[in-house]
Order: structure tokens, then C-alpha cells, then sequence
């Protein structure tokens, strides 16, 4: 049986609602790990749901590291104001700029990487997986791209604040957490460091 306390816990952590909660500690048979991983997986159902809804709204965050020599702005864009006044949406742009700042993320998801960057890469890359088995090659290279493409793309990196959820997660959360189609629209990086 589920108590009124698991699902404060799961809800505390989440964020999300009661009813999301105690269904998926229900599922889960009341294993709290388990009820993330299924919340997460349905947080990413919901997105794909709404990913065709306008983006009418949203926020600008900043931050600025306290050194002030390192920065990043945001834009976080959702449906309608009610959303993009909360201050739970607030919070997550701005921990989205803070990421910006820190990790200096290049593209914003794997298909805005142009083909020179590509290209590039494989040139690095294809040196090293020379003398391998001719079977693996591609799969070493396709894998070493992933890598590093991985850490150069905002939506495809670690979230500082919790390394076991990407950014794109983060995202698919706010959709089931707010109920509205939410995507960083745009960022900007800026480093007093040539």
C-alpha cells in the first residue's frame, strides 16, 4: 500500500502532482527510483503530445557567475503568461542560463550541428579509430561523435544540478509539470576569457 508520505516524497522531489505521483509509485509497487524512471518516461510522452502547440509566451533569465567575468541569457518559451509567470518555470531558465554559463554549450539540439562542424569532427575522430576492425569503425566513430556532440548540446547535456537527467529532460519535465508545450527557444554565452 502506498502512504500519504511517499507520495509527499516523490511529490517534493518531482514536483508534480499528487495524482502523478501516487499513480506512479502504484505502478512502480512503491519503489521510489522506479517511480522517477516511469515519471521521467511519461514526462517524455507528454512532450511528444504537445510538440505541436504554438509557443505564445515564455521568459529572458540571465546569469551572471559571481567572478563576473563568465554569463548567459536564456529564452525559455511556453504557451500562455500563467505559465511563464511561475516561478517554478522562472527557476528552471534561470538553472537553464546557469548551465549555459557554465558547460558553454555550441548548438541547442543535435539537428542544429552544421555539416562543417561534422565534418570536422570526423576528421579527428576517423585518425583514431584507424587500426581498429573494420566492423567496429563505425560504431567507434558514430559513438565518439555522440560524445562529443553530446557535450557541445545544450538539450543533450548533464544537468549540472542533477548529472542524472539531461537538460532535454528537464524539459520534458516542465511539459508534464505545467501542461504546456515548453522548449528553450534561443542562448547566448558571454566570457570576459578570449
Amino acid at each position: 500500500m502506498i502512504t500519504t508520505e511517499q507520495v509527499k516524497q516523490l511529490r517534493d522531489q518531482t514536483g508534480l502532482s499528487i495524482m502523478q505521483c501516487k499513480k506512479a509509485l502504484e505502478e512502480a509497487g512503491g519503489d521510489m527510483e522506479k517511480a522517477i524512471v516511469i515519471l521521467r518516461k511519461k514526462s517524455g510522452d507528454v512532450a511528444a503530445k504537445k510538440s505541436d502547440r504554438t509557443l505564445g509566451s515564455g521568459i529572458i533569465a540571465s546569469y551572471i557567475h559571481a567572478a563576473g567575468k563568465v554569463g548567459a541569457i536564456v529564452e525559455l518559451s511556453c504557451e500562455t503568461d500563467f505559465v511563464s509567470k511561475n516561478e517554478e518555470f522562472q527557476k528552471i531558465a534561470y538553472d537553464i542560463a546557469m548551465q549555459v554559463a557554465a558547460c558553454d554549450p555550441q548548438f541547442l539540439k543535435m539537428e542544429d550541428i552544421d555539416d562543417e562542424a561534422k565534418k570536422a569532427a570526423v576528421s579527428v575522430f576517423a585518425a583514431e579509430v584507424e587500426g581498429k576492425p573494420e566492423e567496429l569503425k563505425e560504431k567507434i566513430l558514430e559513438g565518439k561523435l555522440n560524445s562529443y556532440f553530446g557535450e557541445k548540446t545544450l538539450y543533450e547535456q548533464d544537468f549540472i544540478k542533477n548529472p542524472e537527467m539531461k537538460i532535454k529532460d528537464l524539459i520534458a519535465g516542465a511539459v508534464q509539470k505545467f501542461g504546456e508545450r515548453t522548449e528553450i527557444r534561443r542562448f547566448v554565452r558571454f566570457s570576459t576569457e578570449a
